[in-house]
């Protein structure tokens, strides 16, 4: 029995390259043009469930088996993607993006990765768009939303790290810029998400103005100071929501008005 832990863990190593690059190989035709790509088997196979699926059910076929090598045709992936990918397999790693013209080919592996079932290699793909705009201090633009959301299901990880993005973006600038309103009027599902990733946070709700406060500056002050006068208050008496608003219970308090200063008095 104490063995087994270890066993578990040797069979989830992930093998070396040297242990996948075996005799047996297979011919990928990627595009319109059928680009000719040969690509070890098992090692394609390893990573990929999708050609598992494919090239070792053709090994109970006898007559697919004396055909020689096994074959397969892509022709609607994209050449350059589609090589991305393939450096990825006998790599392990992406060429970061230098420019933002180069997201549009990686956001291609993204999708190749989720059409093949590779968990990993989409990771490490979002993983390299993340730093791209951390490093260049720039958000996803409209159009690779756009994108993303038109190719991707909900619960998708390139779409939850763009819309989070963006939903800083938009609630540390002064204003909406207008293609994004009006986007965001046509997809409902993508304002809605933006509002999912705001309330993942978990902002402090003193932080946050409160438009019930009837005092002029609500929430936290425009200099970085304190907060409005009633939710000072908070911190020395209670009180209790009606459906006139907000009504003072402080004790011993005989007048049916609050006892609360303005913020001109203060």
């Amino acid at each position: 029995m104490e063995n087994e832990p270890n066993k578990t863990q040797e069979q989830k190593r992930e093998k070396p390259l040297h242990e996948l690059l075996t005799s047996s190989v297979v011919d990928i035709y990627v595009g319109p043009e059928s680009t000719h790509w040969t690509i070890h088997e098992r090692l394609l196979c390893y990573h990929s469930p999708y050609f598992a699926s494919i090239f070792y059910a053709d090994d109970k076929n006898e007559e697919k088996k004396q055909r020689g090598n096994k074959s397969y045709g892509l022709p609607d992936e994209d050449d350059y993607p589609f090589e991305l990918f393939v450096g990825w397999l006998y790599s392990r790693s992406i060429r970061p993006p230098k420019i933002e013209k180069d997201i549009g080919p990686l956001l291609e592996l993204y999708l190749i990765s989720e059409k093949f079932e590779m968990k990993k290699l989409g990771t490490d793909v979002v993983e390299v768009v993340r730093d791209f705009y951390h490093n260049t201090s720039t958000y996803p633009g409209l159009r690779r939303v756009q994108y993303i959301y038109s190719e991707t299901d909900e619960d998708n990880e390139m779409r939850e790290m763009m819309v989070s993005s963006v939903a800083r973006q938009l609630t540390t600038s002064d204003k909406i810029p207008a293609h994004w309103a009006t986007a965001l009027q046509r997809n409902g599902q993508l304002a809605v998400d933006i509002i999912r990733a705001i309330q993942q946070w978990h902002i402090e709700e003193r932080s946050i103005p409160d438009a019930r406060d009837i005092s002029s500056n609500r929430g936290r002050q425009a200099n970085g100071g304190g907060f409005s006068a009633i939710e000072r208050g908070g911190d020395s008496m209670e009180t209790v929501d009606t459906n006139l608003g907000v009504e003072s219970l402080n004790s011993g308090a005989s007048s049916d008005t609050p006892n609360v200063k303005s913020d001109a008095e203060e």
